[in-house]
């Protein structure tokens, strides 16, 4: 008769391996196809997203849709929009998607998507209130197809589609592709006094889809 007693434990030790392994392969496809954590490394985000902060990003979302407006995205950015080859993750808010027409600015100094103004109180302000503008630049410019206009929330910190299409007057180099997306940050979870969801802002909901796409 075996010894339950010692049979149990042989078993454990030649069964674990696997059980790590196949935790391992888990972990990896999860973090391949389906959540990731991203480090934020600059200001440009600022005060949504602080210098630190830890967000975790769903890599599946997109797959199935394409980026709203409001959202905050994680992307590869293009060679051009980088200080430092190595800098290839970008995060920026979607302002605007294909065939939106985006200006900039109206008589009160707001950002209008299809003719409707944007209230931005997620723009970066600073200690004593003060906000930062829109943007300082003006620019009139219709989103080609597939592509999205980003812009960071600290404007005046961000390297985005209003500086580049400044830069450049070029669309396609002042908006990223839909295929250049990682996914969409969904939360801050470290530090967790800082801890919250990144959900998209209500004026959003306000603009109207392009009078023709």
């Amino acid at each position: 008769m075996i010894d339950e007693q010692t049979k149990k434990p042989s078993s454990f030790w030649r069964e674990l391996p696997v059980l790590l392994g196949v935790a391992i392969i888990v972990a990896v496809v999860v973090r391949a196809f389906v959540l990731q954590t991203f480090y934020i490394p600059s200001e440009s985000m600022e005060n949504t997203l602080l210098i630190k902060d830890r967000v975790l990003v769903n890599k599946l979302v997109y797959d199935f849709r394409s980026p709203h407006r409001g959202e905050v995205i994680v992307f590869t950015a293009p060679d051009s929009w980088r200080n430092d080859p190595s800098e290839e993750d970008f995060i920026k808010r979607v302002i605007a998607v294909g065939g939106d027409h985006v200006l900039c600015c109206d008589d009160k100094q707001r950002i209008t998507v299809n003719g409707t103004p944007l209230d931005e109180t997620y723009i970066y302000a600073n200690a004593d209130g003060l906000q930062d503008l829109p943007s300082e630049e003006q620019f009139d410019i219709t989103v080609p197809q597939g592509r999205l206009w980003v812009m960071g929330d600290h404007r005046s910190r961000s390297g985005d589609s209003r500086y580049n299409f400044i830069r450049t007057k070029d669309p396609n180099q002042a908006t990223i592709a839909e295929d250049a997306v990682i996914g969409r940050a969904f939360v801050v979870f470290w530090p967790f006094n800082r801890a919250k969801w990144l959900s998209v802002p209500d004026t959003f909901d306000k603009v109207p889809d392009p009078t023709s796409k």
